[in-house]
């Protein structure tokens, strides 16, 4: 959505960076509510010339049978005179159209082409289900979609890298849903339960925020597709979502 507002209404990346997911939406709802209503600039112009040559088509019906008693010479000039004026009319009509569409050209720079966005021609289906699989001490996270299809990552950073905010809000609810208030049993299980947790439903009064009491920030990273903050601390990390508030102290903060 982003992208499209940037190519199609004029937006640009410093006016939507501190945009929440919703004023996004709403924005793009506008865009695409103004071209699905868009009229075209030459299309009153055509429809005028139409309705001119037919009110001249039936003049010219009145005027023949007017004229059956005249010379065939008189009536073969006339119709070259009004085969040649139509001509001229055409031509005319033609190169205002022309005029009209360049008017509605838009040049767009290449510093302004976005190449890692999903089209949204191309946008995949909704995520349904997931999987962990154990590798090791590794762990990887399958998603799986209305489709049938599925992709499996490495770690929690790189999926947030492959998936944008409507597949992440989707894979919550799938989660909220099978374990509600209840944490996990399964290990696995348990740090991704935890993980969305604490970006959706952040508790001041969680034992996670007692961990980071003393801990700096290490690395701080937005990951754009999924509008998630990476931060990691001394000893651990979390994902934050970029709209909501967290209980960080300025202890934590402090580079």
């Amino acid at each position: 959505m982003s992208t499209y507002l940037k190519h199609m209404g004029g937006y640009t990346y410093k006016q939507l960076k501190g945009k929440i997911f919703y004023e996004i939406q709403k924005l793009f709802d506008k865009e695409m509510k103004r071209v699905n209503t868009f009229v075209a600039m030459g299309y009153e112009v055509r429809e005028s010339k139409e309705k001119k040559e037919e009110g001249r088509k039936e003049t010219a019906k009145g005027s023949r049978k007017k004229m059956l008693g005249r010379k065939r010479a008189g009536k073969e000039q006339q119709k070259e005179s009004s085969k040649k004026q139509k001509v001229e009319e055409e031509k005319e009509s033609e190169e205002v159209d022309e005029a009209e569409l360049k008017k509605l050209l838009v040049i767009k720079k290449d510093e302004d082409i976005a190449i890692d966005a999903i089209p949204l021609a191309t946008k995949l289906p909704v995520i349904i289900d997931y999987k962990l699989h154990k590798e090791g001490m590794l762990v990887h996270y399958q998603l799986i979609r209305a489709d049938g299809s599925s992709k499996r990552y490495s770690s929690m950073i790189r999926m947030l890298q492959g998936i944008d905010r409507e597949d992440l809000e989707a894979l919550w609810r799938i989660v909220k849903a099978k374990y509600g208030d209840t944490r996990p049993e399964n290990e696995f299980e348990r740090v991704l339960y935890g993980d969305l947790k604490v970006m959706f439903e952040p508790d001041i009064k969680s034992d996670i925020w007692r961990m980071l009491q003393g801990y700096r920030v290490t690395i701080w990273k937005l990951i754009d597709s999924s509008g998630v903050h990476f931060v990691r601390f001394d000893n651990l990390h979390i994902f934050m979502l970029v709209e909501k508030r967290y209980p960080l102290t300025p202890i934590n903060l402090s580079l």
